[in-house]
């Protein structure tokens, strides 16, 4: 009977393949995927095997944007409580998929019980330092990331996590040699890890604006990985940033169709009105809103693209700020302090608005939206218009 269960689970787990496509040109998921199911086939007893289905398909999440497979990893995940109750590798990818589902809290909190049962293992303090990120807690972060690099220095994860702390405190040149060193680090069958490194080589290349850098590097993501959802929204960013804004449409049209999410249905409504295409826009913003409320109480939601929204687009600067305080109070990162920040310049309260900006900005951030709401509530807020001297 118990075999029977689990052929079946296999099949409402398994991930559809177009055709009879050869095992080379699967992605290095949908290989994963195979390799797991096989393993579970001959041996249903491991919950190793349905640990590595959960994290394979969590990957798959990453290549795809398709938040379905987390859904599918943790019905693999709970095969693996099922054989071994509370064993360490499934809560590990229990705390991944909380992240994943941007149920941040809930993983800072697993992650701190993990590193309790087992303070050296580097993979937790990669955990620990996505949960702090995504919270605000940018000094719990970087320590947990300094343990990564200690630990087992140079190690890919310690890299990438250590990347974007860098970047965050403003330091782009060292971002840019961590994720170099990463790339140098992943083998060349590892295509989407590879064209991930490309892609945020490229976009701290655009943050630094060196666009001749930038363009190649996300033309070899691309290449890498067609169509990948995050090279393709940061070459829009591009082909703005060079005047192009009918090129960049088109990128983050096709953005849209690959991850149909609402904060990238924002992303092209802007794109759309900065091209000029009135009516278009206001269709695509009447879309982003509509979708956006259906996902406000929820963990993995379009929150701080809606403030946005209300407050340059809408003229709804009230809505903005109800939103902005609600989300604040789930988070505290650079990009929600901003969001309030804007939200509370868009109500004229330019005092507090400034007092919110100078959190956002503490920390060191590059972030070209960032600067350019600091730079506008600086100046009405009477002090200087230096982003800088307004931390």
């Amino acid at each position: 009977m118990r075999g029977w269960l689990i052929f079946m689970l296999l099949l409402a787990l398994a991930v559809e393949v177009k055709g009879q496509a050869a095992p080379a040109r699967l992605s290095p998921a949908e290989q994963r995927i195979a390799w797991a199911q096989q393993a579970i086939a001959q041996h249903p007893d491991n919950p190793q095997a349905w640990n590595e289905l959960a994290a394979a398909l969590a990957r798959r999440a990453r290549e795809t944007a398709d938040p379905k497979h987390y859904a599918q990893a943790e019905k693999a995940l709970a095969e693996s409580f099922k054989l071994a109750p509370d064993n360490f590798e499934a809560r590990k990818l229990r705390v991944w998929l909380r992240l994943g589902r941007h149920e941040f809290a809930a993983a800072l909190a697993e992650a701190k019980e993990l590193n309790q049962l087992v303070p050296d293992d580097l993979q937790v303090y990669g955990l620990l330092t996505d949960a702090n990120v995504e919270l605000g807690n940018y000094a719990a972060a970087e320590e947990a990331a300094q343990w990564m690099l200690d630990l087992r220095p140079g190690n890919l994860a310690g890299l990438t996590r250590g990347a974007y702390l860098r970047e965050l405190f403003g330091d782009l040149e060292g971002a840019l040699d961590f994720m170099r060193a990463a790339y140098q680090r992943t083998p060349a069958a590892e295509t989407e890890d590879r064209a991930w490194l490309l892609t945020q080589m490229g976009h701290l290349e655009l943050l630094r604006g060196n666009l001749d850098a930038a363009d190649p590097l996300l033309g070899l993501a691309l290449d890498l990985f067609p169509d990948y959802h995050y090279a393709l929204a940061q070459r829009a960013r591009v082909r703005a940033a060079q005047g192009r804004p009918d090129d960049a449409v088109a990128l983050l049209r096709r953005h849209y169709e690959v991850a149909p999410h609402p904060e990238n249905l924002f992303l092209l409504a802007e794109a759309l009105k900065e091209a000029g295409e009135t009516d278009e826009t206001a269709r695509a913003f009447a879309r982003f809103e509509e979708a956006a409320l259906k996902e406000v109480h929820g963990a993995d939601n379009a929150n701080r693209e809606l403030i946005l929204y209300y407050a340059d687009h809408a003229g709804r600067p009230e809505e903005a700020l109800w939103l902005a305080e609600h989300e604040l109070a789930r988070r505290r990162d650079v990009l929600t302090r901003d969001a309030h920040a804007w939200a509370l310049a868009a109500n004229e309260r330019w005092a507090e608005a400034r007092r919110a900006m100078e959190a956002a900005l503490a920390v060191g951030v590059r972030d070209p939206r960032v600067l350019a709401h600091a730079r506008a509530i600086a100046e009405r807020s009477g002090s200087s218009s230096d982003p800088a001297a307004a931390r």
